[in-house]
C-alpha cells in the first residue's frame, strides 16, 4: 500500500512539471509574437518564412538610374510596411536574395534558374528589362513559380498568359498605348501621319511600340503613315529626318526611350522651323506615369519633377525656351499620373530608406555623387511588390490559411493577383486575363505653359473609352490660334493641289477688251486640263492597278487547266532544270510563285514578277516623274521596270521576270559557274549594267547584290530593284540584305547608295562567283549574320 501510495505521488508530480513547463513555453511564444510584425490569433501557427529573390540591372550608370539595386531596393521595404499596417502580411517574414542580371538575356536566364534551384526562393521580382523578362518568363512558367515584373516590361508579350501563365506584369503595354494614340488620332480626324523613333538598349519600348502600332492602324482604320524612319540619337540625323518629313506631314508621332533625345527633338523642331507657324503637331507617347513631367535631381539626396522641355544636365545649355516651342505644339499620351505632393511624399520615404536593413546599401555603395537618388522606376517595383503581397494575403482569405508550397505556386498566386488598389504609378486594376488595366491622360500645355489634361482614355470590356474634359476644343488649341492644325495643307505641300486665283485675272481684264478676257481665261482653263490630263498620263504610265494584275498561284488553282497559264508556269518552272533533284524541282513550281518577298503576275499576256514592300508610301507628282525616267531605261544589262502597283493589299514593284532567276540562286545550286569563262561572262553583264546606272539619272543602285541580279533564258545578267528611292527609303531592311553594302553607306543609313558603294558591292559579288558560295553561307558557318551588326 505505501508503495502505490508512492507510485501514485511521483506520477502526480511529474504531471504537475509538465504542466508548468508548457504554461512557461506558451508564455515565451506569446511574448515572441507580440515583439514581431508577423504576430497571429492563433498561437499555435508558425509564422510562414518565404525566401524572395531580385533581379535588378546595375552595371552602368545609366541602369542605375533607371533599375540600379540600392536605387530601387528601398521601395520593396515601403511596400512591405504599408502591408504589415493594412495587415495582409501579419503571419508571414520574409527574406531577400539578389543578383544583377543587367538587361543581359544569358544572364536573366541563368539567374532566374540559380535563384530557384541554387537559392531555393519562393518567388521572384524581376528582372526589370524587357528583353530579359522575355526570357526568364519561361523559367518561371517551366517551374511554375511566381514572377511580378516592373521597371520597362512593356512588351505586349509578356501579357500572353498562354505562354507566360505565372507572371503578373505591374506595367501597361505597347499595344495598349497604341490603341489610345490611335483613338487620339481618330478623335481630331488626321489620316496622314509620320513616324519618328528612337530607342535604346536598356528599355526598348519604341521599338515596341512602333511595330505594335502599324499592327493596330489596319486599312479599314482610315490612318496612312506617310513617311517612317527610325533615327540615330545624334542631332544631325534628327534634323535630317525632319528634313524629309517637312513637306510630306503635318501630324508627327514620335518615342523616345529616354528625355535626351526628347529634348534634342524638340530643339531640332524649333531649328528646323516647325513651330514658327501653327501647321505641325507632335504627338509624343509614354509609359512613365509622369505625364508632362521629368524628374530631375537637385543635388545629393534631392530630386523634384518638372517641365520635360528643361535640360536636367549639371551644365545647362540654355536652351529651355527654344524647347518649350516645341512643347507648346505638343501632345503627351501617358499613364495615369499622382500628383507631385504624392510623388515627393514617396520619394521622401526612399531617402529615408536608403541604408536601411535588409538591403544596407548607401552612400558610396549607391556609386558616384550621381547615384544617390531614387530610380526611375523605384514607384513601379513598390507597386509590382504590394501585388504580390496582396496576392499572400488573398490566398489567405479564400483558403483560410497557407503553406510553402501554395505560396510557391505560380499559377495559383498569378490568379490571386487579380484586382484593384492605389499604387504608387496610379489606380492599379488587374483584369481576370491578368493584364493591367490601363487609364491614359492626355496632356497638352494651357496658354501659362502649365500641363492640363484635355482628355481620359480607359478601356472596358476591351472597348476604348476617350472622355473628353472640355467642351469648347478652341480652348486645348491656345497655342495654335485656337484651331486645330490640318493633318496637310489645303493646297498640298506643292501649294499646287488648288486651283489658281483668278482675282488679278479678273483686275486686269477690267481694263481689257473682251475678246483678250475671254481668250486669256480659255488659256489658263486649257492649261488645268493639260496639266490635269498629263498627271492621269503619268500616272496610268506607271501606276499599275491591282485588278490588271493576275496572281499566277491563283490562277494556277482555279483555272490550271488554261494554255495561257500553262504556259507561264512552265515559264516559271523552267528555273528548276539547274537542278538534278527531282525532288526539288516538283517543288520548285509552288514555292516560286508566291513567297514572303515576291510574287508572280500575268500582266498584258507575260510573266512578271512583284517585289512586296511592307511600308505604304505617298506617290507625289516627283515620284511620278522618277518612275516615268526608270520605266524607259533600256539596256541588255538592265531589267524592265514595268511599274508599281498602290491599291493591292500590299506595295508592289513590278519588274520583268528572268526565267533563270536569281545570280545568287545559281551559285547556291553551284551549277556552271566553276567555268571561268562562265563566271567572267557573269561578271562582265554586271559591270556593263552598273556603267549604264552610273550613266542614267538614277547615278547609282543603292542595294546591288546577287539577289537582284537576274538571269534570263539567254544566260544573260539583268540587275534589278533600282531607282525606287521613294519606297527604298521607308522599307524595314533585314541584317541580311546589307551583307553586300558598303560599310560607309552603313554608317550614314544611306539607303540611296553611291557610285562608289556599288563598286563595292560589285566585288562582294566577284567573290560570291569565285568561292562559288553566297556571302556569309549560313550552312557552313556557326556564327549568326546579326552578330556582324
Amino acid at each position: 500500500m505505501p508503495n502505490k501510495f508512492k507510485y501514485f505521488l511521483l506520477n502526480l508530480i511529474n504531471l504537475f512539471l509538465i504542466q508548468i513547463n508548457l504554461i512557461k513555453c506558451q508564455n515565451q511564444t506569446d511574448q515572441l509574437n507580440n515583439q514581431t510584425n508577423s504576430s497571429t490569433n492563433s498561437p499555435n501557427i508558425l509564422p510562414l518564412q518565404l525566401k524572395i529573390g531580385l533581379l535588378f540591372a546595375n552595371s552602368t550608370q545609366a541602369l542605375r538610374l533607371l533599375f540600379g539595386f540600392a536605387q530601387s531596393a528601398p521601395a520593396i521595404n515601403l511596400a512591405i510596411k504599408r502591408a504589415r499596417n493594412e495587415s495582409l502580411i501579419d503571419n508571414i517574414n520574409f527574406t531577400f536574395t539578389w543578383l544583377n542580371c543587367n538587361c543581359d538575356t544569358s544572364l536573366a536566364a541563368g539567374y532566374t534558374n540559380k535563384l530557384f534551384l541554387d537559392e531555393n526562393v519562393d518567388a521572384i521580382i524581376g528582372p526589370p528589362c524587357v528583353t530579359a523578362a522575355l526570357v526568364a518568363g519561361y523559367d518561371a512558367s517551366f517551374y511554375n513559380f511566381p514572377m511580378f515584373l516592373w521597371g520597362a516590361t512593356v512588351a505586349a508579350d509578356l501579357f500572353d498568359q498562354n505562354v507566360y501563365p505565372t507572371v503578373t506584369n505591374i506595367n501597361s503595354n505597347t499595344k495598349m498605348l497604341a490603341i489610345a494614340v490611335q483613338s487620339v488620332i481618330w478623335e481630331f480626324q488626321w489620316k496622314e501621319i509620320s513616324l519618328i523613333y528612337i530607342q535604346d538598349d536598356a528599355r526598348r519600348a519604341c521599338g515596341y511600340f512602333q511595330k505594335d502600332f502599324e499592327d493596330i492602324i489596319n486599312p479599314s482604320s482610315n490612318i496612312t503613315i506617310v513617311f517612317k524612319m527610325e533615327i540615330y540619337p545624334k542631332m544631325e540625323s534628327i534634323k535630317d529626318a525632319i528634313k524629309e518629313l517637312k513637306n510630306r506631314s503635318r501630324i508627327i508621332l514620335t518615342c523616345f526611350d529616354n528625355n535626351y533625345d526628347r529634348r534634342n527633338f524638340l530643339l531640332a523642331a524649333t531649328d528646323m522651323g516647325l513651330v514658327e507657324n501653327n501647321d505641325y503637331i507632335l504627338i509624343i507617347p509614354l509609359l512613365r506615369n509622369q505625364g508632362m513631367l521629368q524628374m530631375v535631381s537637385i543635388g545629393r539626396n534631392g530630386s523634384k519633377y518638372d517641365g520635360f522641355w528643361k535640360d536636367t544636365n549639371s551644365t545647362n545649355d540654355g536652351r529651355d525656351a527654344d524647347a518649350l516651342k516645341a512643347a507648346r505644339r505638343s501632345i503627351i499620351i501617358d499613364l495615369e499620373n499622382r500628383s507631385n505632393a504624392q510623388i515627393d511624399s514617396f520619394m521622401g520615404k526612399m531617402y529615408a530608406e536608403f541604408g536601411q536593413s535588409p538591403f544596407n546599401c548607401s552612400d558610396s555603395c549607391m556609386g558616384g555623387p550621381e547615384d544617390q537618388n531614387p530610380s526611375s522606376f523605384s514607384r513601379s517595383l513598390h507597386d509590382a511588390t504590394y501585388a504580390y503581397l496582396r496576392a499572400l494575403n488573398n490566398t489567405m482569405e479564400k483558403f483560410g490559411y497557407i503553406t510553402k508550397e501554395m505560396a510557391r505556386n505560380g499559377t495559383l498566386i498569378t490568379n490571386m493577383s487579380r484586382g484593384e488598389f492605389q499604387g504608387e504609378t496610379g489606380n492599379v486594376i488587374f483584369d481576370q486575363q491578368g493584364n493591367r488595366q490601363p487609364i491614359f491622360y492626355v496632356t497638352m500645355l494651357d496658354a501659362s505653359d502649365q500641363p492640363q489634361v484635355v482628355a481620359e482614355i480607359n478601356f472596358v470590356s476591351n472597348n476604348t473609352n476617350l472622355k473628353k474634359r472640355y467642351t469648347d476644343e478652341s480652348t486645348i488649341w491656345v497655342n495654335s490660334n485656337g484651331k486645330r492644325p490640318l493633318y496637310k495643307p489645303i493646297c498640298g505641300y506643292t501649294g499646287t493641289d488648288c486651283p489658281p486665283d483668278m482675282t488679278t485675272y479678273i483686275i486686269i481684264a477690267i481694263g481689257l477688251v473682251v475678246l483678250i478676257v475671254l481668250s486669256f481665261t480659255f488659256g489658263i482653263g486649257y492649261a488645268i486640263r493639260e496639266k490635269k490630263k498629263e498627271k492621269r498620263r503619268l500616272t496610268k504610265e506607271c501606276i499599275i492597278p491591282f485588278i490588271e494584275l493576275r496572281n499566277l498561284k491563283e490562277i494556277k488553282n482555279n483555272d490550271g487547266s488554261n494554255i495561257e497559264i500553262n504556259k507561264s508556269l512552265r515559264s516559271i518552272q523552267s528555273i528548276s532544270n539547274l537542278s538534278t533533284n527531282t525532288k526539288l524541282t516538283a517543288n520548285i513550281e509552288s514555292k516560286k510563285l508566291e513567297t514572303e518577298n515576291y510574287s508572280h503576275f500575268l500582266y498584258n499576256r507575260e510573266v512578271v514578277f512583284g517585289i512586296k514592300y511592307q511600308v505604304r508610301v505617298r506617290i507625289f507628282n516627283e515620284d511620278l516623274t522618277q518612275l516615268r525616267k526608270i520605266k524607259q531605261l533600256d539596256h541588255d544589262n538592265l531589267n524592265k521596270f514595268c511599274g508599281v502597283c498602290t491599291d493591292a493589299p500590299i506595295l508592289y514593284g513590278i519588274w520583268k521576270y528572268c526565267q533563270r532567276g536569281s545570280l545568287k540562286d545559281l551559285i547556291a545550286k553551284e551549277q556552271y559557274v566553276g567555268d571561268s569563262f562562265v563566271m567572267f561572262t557573269l561578271m562582265r553583264d554586271i559591270a556593263s549594267g552598273l556603267i549604264a546606272l552610273h550613266g542614267s539619272f538614277a547615278g547609282a543602285h543603292g542595294m546591288l547584290s546577287s539577289e537582284n541580279c537576274l538571269i534570263n533564258d539567254r544566260w544573260q545578267v539583268k540587275i534589278s530593284d533600282f531607282g525606287l528611292n521613294m519606297i527604298r527609303e521607308s522599307q524595314p531592311m533585314s541584317k541580311r540584305k546589307l551583307l553586300w553594302t558598303a560599310p560607309e553607306l552603313l554608317r550614314e543609313n544611306n539607303r540611296k547608295g553611291t557610285k562608289e558603294g556599288d563598286v563595292y558591292s560589285f566585288a562582294i559579288i566577284c567573290c560570291e562567283l569565285v568561292n562559288r558560295e553566297t556571302v556569309w553561307n549560313g550552312v557552313e558557318r556557326e556564327d549568326d549574320v546579326d552578330g556582324l551588326f
